[in-house]
């Protein structure tokens, strides 16, 4: 009762703010969905829902002419006096009348093809008219699934916080925002959130933006992923197939072209749908344009259709974007998923120039209390009505999460949930009071997690506490947690333990203390995971994973200083010990023998690789992002790097107080790193490092600087960009200076979509070149070619890279196997 008594609230405050509204129907009576509702020359329109209603608020009475625009239909053009509010206007559009016959063929070439190379050749003069405005924006998304299963691959997913029904459907993310956006072409933007409403969320900061919707079809690329081929782009007639459909005059006697685009290729990154262009002017009428998700590289995508509807001021003679549409359909492992996001423009007000300070690097910023607005100030400023649909989610999400985040209803869940069972000891334990979010872990003796072999410590355990409190509306938390890990092999038990703080979402300043006793890898990096190595020992008996213990104490804290310049500060005390093989277990038994612990010595397992020493460290280390954008939100700030210019990153080491002088040492190193987007062309990612010791001559082996090498062949971390594929792992560690370069290109299908037979594949090409230089060592290079996003159906998740290695004079070859999620 009280549901129906709350919704017939919403309805009333729904239509009550109401100036002029009524519903867009077709000459049977059915709702025309997604029609463009304009005020005669101005820019001040809207759009119709899924129910072909629509509402439109103005200031004051008189006499208002309307104009109702959807594809396939003729322009309809409606004058009524109003004399007081809310008035209803519907509209019934009749069908396009299409002249096909009016389009004249010249020369017996394709008429489409003319009109194309017009329509290109008219880009940059279309462009400009709108390359500076303000406007209103509003936004509004949202997201249903189907077929969810109540577990996946033994992960509980349950009822995703009370949005599924028992068949595993519903409607899972609804949100929609009011903003005042000023934009001046190719993409600066600067965004005001007025008001920002997501469903079941108190909090109500929805990451719909301007941002995401800027598919200008005048430009030669559209980012969904990868750049997308525009239909009127300058190498257009490449990619693409033209063909006249129909053609009609609109309700401002605008001749205009209905274009079939057909792709020339299947797998390349192009739409296939509709263009309209107008006649004369060439400019865009509108588009009605499908991507596929294999174009896309985005195989979970199934299809993605996208509208856009231009309005005409005959005034101005200019045409600008005021509706936009985005339709999607997705699915994984038979779950379904689909969505629509619904952007509509209005009251455009063109400038000649803007000024100086107002593009930034803050792109969205949020009102006071946007979130807080009040359902008459929605019924008010909501350009498009909700659907029933629409309206029910949101008063049933909203009362669920009342529910939910009720202290009785979370202590209720947590009784259940908090349950002691004796197979907890063994699977793991957590106890929450989700009331006041904080949190009680126990990882049990079984997690797979710290389950590996090697060596030193043979069969190794670990498991461990942790205590999380978190403070949601400033987005901060503290963690306290100690863990342990049991060698079977060595029979050591080694604890650690530590404390974090995160003090805020705004420059992410945090605190870090950590100590205990632990085996490490001598390259920090970590370059070969457990996994790899618990393989490649037990099956091959390559013991690849070098390490020693380390007892120590460590404190670390680090911010934003300022916008795209980023510190942190470590400082630790170390004590040091060589470890030896304990075991020669292997599950393949062979007459291999495994090689011994130290590095330097892979054949003699009774030298150390150092002695037992300590020391304390402190290190300094920036990193600068150029150019970084933002958006600053009330809980928090989100950093945008849109990669136009490198980052690069310092540090220094000042190694002291050691066991002798001869472990102290200094240490400077400088990197630089650039991702590209080569148009169509592909991706192209540069990775540069350059280090130098100081008074290091008699530096322990764990303090040398490793590389990134790999001898097993496999690679499951998708670093390409910072290792190596044949290097040995420890032959050219330096305590000198070096320098270091990875490059690396992904065609993105630019060269294989172009390779009859390859292309059905839908393989990208990839290349790399790698090199390093070490004063103690001959220049090491790699050259590398395969082929990325190998696989079947929607599961693209392997590589093949065939590499050429060279160091003085010597060239050997390999394959390197990749897999990625």
């Amino acid at each position: 009762m009280k549901l129906k008594v709350l919704f017939a609230l919403a309805l009333i405050s729904h239509f009550s703010f109401a100036q002029i509204r009524g519903k867009v129907t077709d000459s049977k009576g059915n709702a025309l969905p997604y029609a463009s509702v304009t005020i005669e020359k101005t820019y001040n329109g809207t759009s119709t829902n899924e129910n072909g209603e629509y509402e439109l608020t103005v200031k004051k009475t008189g006499t208002y002419t309307l104009v109702f625009k959807i594809l396939g239909y003729k322009t309809q053009t409606i004058s009524k006096e109003i004399n007081a509010f809310p008035a209803v206007i519907n509209a019934t559009l009749s069908d396009e009348e299409y002249s096909i016959e009016e389009v004249v063929v010249k020369n017996g070439e394709n008429p489409a093809n003319a009109i194309i190379r017009s329509a290109i050749a008219n880009r940059k003069k279309n462009t400009d008219k709108t390359d500076k405005y303000e406007a209103d924006f509003y936004s509004r998304g949202i997201f249903r699934v189907k077929d969810i299963p109540k577990k996946f691959m033994g992960v509980e997913i349950g009822d995703l916080e009370g949005n599924l029904d028992s068949t595993g459907a519903g409607i899972i993310y609804q949100s929609e925002t009011v903003s005042k956006i000023k934009f001046e072409k190719p993409n600066n933007i600067k965004e005001e959130i007025l008001a920002s409403k997501v469903a079941g969320n108190d909090n109500g900061f929805s990451f719909n933006t301007a941002l995401s919707t800027n598919y200008d079809f005048y430009q030669n690329t559209i980012n969904f992923g990868i750049p997308m081929i525009s239909p009127i782009a300058s190498n257009a007639f490449n990619y693409y197939k033209y063909k006249i459909e129909d053609s009609f005059t609109d309700g401002y006697n605008n001749f205009v072209y209905k274009i079939k685009v057909t792709p020339k290729r299947d797998k390349e990154p192009v739409f296939e749908g509709y263009i309209y262009i107008v006649d004369d002017s060439f400019a865009i009428y509108a588009t009605d344009l499908d991507i596929k998700g294999y174009r896309a590289q985005s195989e979970f995508l199934e299809t993605l259709k996208l509208t856009q509807n231009f309005n005409y001021n005959p005034d101005t003679k200019i045409w600008i974007k005021n509706l936009q549409s985005l339709d999607f359909k997705a699915g994984i492992f038979m779950m379904k998923f689909n969505g629509k996001f619904t952007h509509v423009f209005s009251n455009y007000n063109f400038v000649d120039s803007f000024d100086k300070k107002t593009f930034g690097s803050e792109l969205v910023t949020f009102a006071e209390k946007s979130n807080k607005k009040e359902d008459s100030y929605w019924s008010e400023n909501r350009p498009v009505p909700l659907t029933d649909e629409e309206t029910t989610n949101y008063i049933k999400k909203d009362s669920v999460y009342k529910v939910r985040n009720s202290q009785v209803y979370l202590d209720s869940v947590d009784v259940v949930s908090n349950k002691f069972k004796i197979s907890k000891i063994i699977t793991g334990y957590t106890f929450k009071n989700s009331f006041k979010k904080s949190r009680f872990n126990y990882q049990g003796l079984f997690n797979l997690a710290a389950f590996n072999f090697n060596t030193v410590q043979g069969y190794h355990i670990g498991s461990g506490f942790s205590y999380t409190k978190f403070n949601e509306e400033k987005r901060k938390y503290t963690s306290i947690a100690t863990d342990f890990q049991y060698g079977f092999s060595d029979e050591r038990i080694r604890p650690t333990a530590s404390f974090y703080h995160k003090f805020n979402n705004t420059n992410d300043a945090y605190i870090r203390l950590t100590g205990g006793n632990k085996v490490n890898q001598f390259n920090s990096s970590e370059p070969i995971s457990g996994i790899e190595n618990s393989v490649s020992s037990l099956v091959f008996k390559n013991n690849f994973m070098k390490l020693y213990e380390k007892e120590f104490i460590e404190i670390a804290s680090g911010r934003e200083v300022f916008n795209g310049f980023f510190l942190n500060a470590n400082l630790a005390y170390e004590n040091r010990k060589p470890l030896f093989n304990t075991t020669d277990f292997a599950i393949n038994k062979t007459s291999d023998v495994y090689s011994s612990n130290n590095p330097l010595n892979p054949l003699s397992d009774a030298i150390a690789a150092f002695d037992e020493h300590h020391l304390t460290k402190f290190s300094l280390s920036s990193r600068i992002v150029f150019g970084q954008k933002y958006i600053t939100r009330p809980d928090g700030k989100l950093n945008i790097n849109e990669g136009k210019y490198p980052t690069l990153g310092l540090t220094y080491t000042k190694a002291f107080l050691a066991t002798s002088k001869g472990y102290e040492y200094d240490f400077v190193e400088a990197r630089l790193n650039y991702n590209k987007t080569l148009a169509n062309k592909g991706d192209l990612q540069l990775n540069m490092k350059v280090g130098k010791f100081f008074n290091a001559d008699n530096i322990s082996f764990a303090d040398f600087k490793h590389f990134n090498g790999n001898q097993t062949h496999v690679r499951i971390d998708g670093q390409y960009n910072n290792s190596f594929n044949l290097l040995p792992y420890y032959t050219q560690s330096t305590n000198d200076q070096y320098f270091e370069t990875h490059v690396n290109y992904n065609d993105n299908g630019y060269f294989m979509n172009k390779i009859p037979v390859l292309n059905q594949l839908g393989w990208n090409l990839v290349g790399g070149f790698h090199q390093l230089a070490a004063p103690q060592n001959k220049p090491y290079q790699e050259m590398t070619v395969g082929f990325d996003r190998i696989g079947f159906g929607k599961l693209k998740i392997f590589r093949v890279d065939y590499v050429r290695s060279f160091q003085g004079g010597v060239a050997k070859d390999g394959l390197m196997f990749g897999l990625r999620f």
